[in-house]
């Protein structure tokens, strides 16, 4: 189900660099180099295929952005900031 604003705020809250843009979530990360941004790469895939909900991945050499909403919901719902949670504890770890 398609959250409101006021859920999407308080969602959030709960995924630190994640950033609401247009009707999706958003996260930047900078790695060292190439390889370290291609294993995260290669982890985030593992969480949406498990999750079986995909986000857009762009990557600049050491730099990847992630980009997720619920397209047949046409905007963001739980199964968002379930991933965006899932990636940002495979970070801190």
């Amino acid at each position: 189900m398609r959250l409101n604003k006021s859920e999407i705020e308080k969602k959030l809250q709960e995924v630190p660099g994640w950033q609401l843009m247009d009707k999706a979530i958003r996260r930047e990360s900078i790695f060292r180099d190439f390889r370290e941004a291609m294993a995260f790469v290669n982890h985030v895939a593992e969480i949406a295929e498990n999750l079986d909900h995909h986000p857009d991945i762009c990557i600049y050499y050491n730099k990847v952005v992630l980009s997720v909403y619920t397209h047949s919901e046409g905007g963001l719902t739980d199964k968002d900031f379930d991933l965006a949670r899932r990636v940002n504890q495979w970070l801190t770890s």
